[in-house]
């Protein structure tokens, strides 16, 4: 990073921030540093469903833009927070010149496709209770906080399903004492409960991110 240093800009990304939409070209490369941010597919019907989510561990805006440089979908931060990024001609200039980031690059992108794997065959597969536990504990782990500013219906989206179902699941993971809920937040209460009910998705995939990335999370606090 020091060799992108000096090109590097911090940016505020509110939440609901649209950075882009699909066909947009990408201009930028993000590294998101406390913020989350979701790539969204839009249907044609105007369904829609994350594809994959952007944290401190890594990067967006440059993968999906090596050749047409244009953006796959929507890129809409989730949680707001703050990110470095680079205009994306000067990344591909320092992939070039540069080995070591060019394969930390390779790198990062082997454990998000593995992560996309792993997030196809959850929704396949996993029920919503375990997909929640999943996408909280995800969250916590990319801001570092207990208090994840999130809505039911943000949580919903997020997870491609109806609000009241969201609602029933937070409700019995409230009464579990897994988490408490206030105004416009969810608070993580238990994290090693969490665990114990979320999917196997969540340890694989920090698994993955630990042995290609190991800086990528910090370790971890039960709360």
């Amino acid at each position: 990073m020091a060799y992108l240093e000096p090109h590097l800009e911090i940016v505020i990304l509110p939440k609901d921030t649209v950075l882009y939409k699909a066909g947009d070209l990408i201009s930028y490369t993000y590294f998101p540093h406390d913020a989350i941010i979701g790539l969204i597919n839009v249907m044609e019907e105007g369904q829609f469903v994350e594809v994959a989510s952007f944290g401190r561990e890594g990067m967006f805006g440059l993968i999906s833009a090596i050749v047409s440089r244009e953006s796959f979908g929507r890129y809409q931060v989730q949680v707001p927070g703050t990110a470095s990024r680079i205009a994306t001609e000067w990344m591909h200039e320092a992939i070039r010149v540069r080995p070591k980031l060019r394969r930390l690059v390779l790198s990062y992108t082997e454990a998000l496709l593995a992560q996309t794997f792993q997030t196809i065959s959850c929704h396949a597969v996993h029920t919503v209770e375990a997909r929640c536990g999943n996408w909280i504990l995800s969250a916590r782990d990319r801001i570092d906080e207990d208090v994840l500013p999130l809505t039911h219906a943000e949580l919903a989206e997020f997870l491609g399903v109806q609000r009241s179902t969201i609602s029933t699941v937070l409700r019995a993971f409230q009464r579990q004492g897994l988490i408490a809920q206030q105004r416009g937040g969810i608070v993580v209460a238990d994290r090693s409960g969490l665990e114990e009910i979320t999917c196997e998705c969540y340890d694989r995939t920090r698994r993955t991110y630990r042995r290609l990335l190991p800086r990528s999370y910090p370790p971890v606090c039960p709360s």
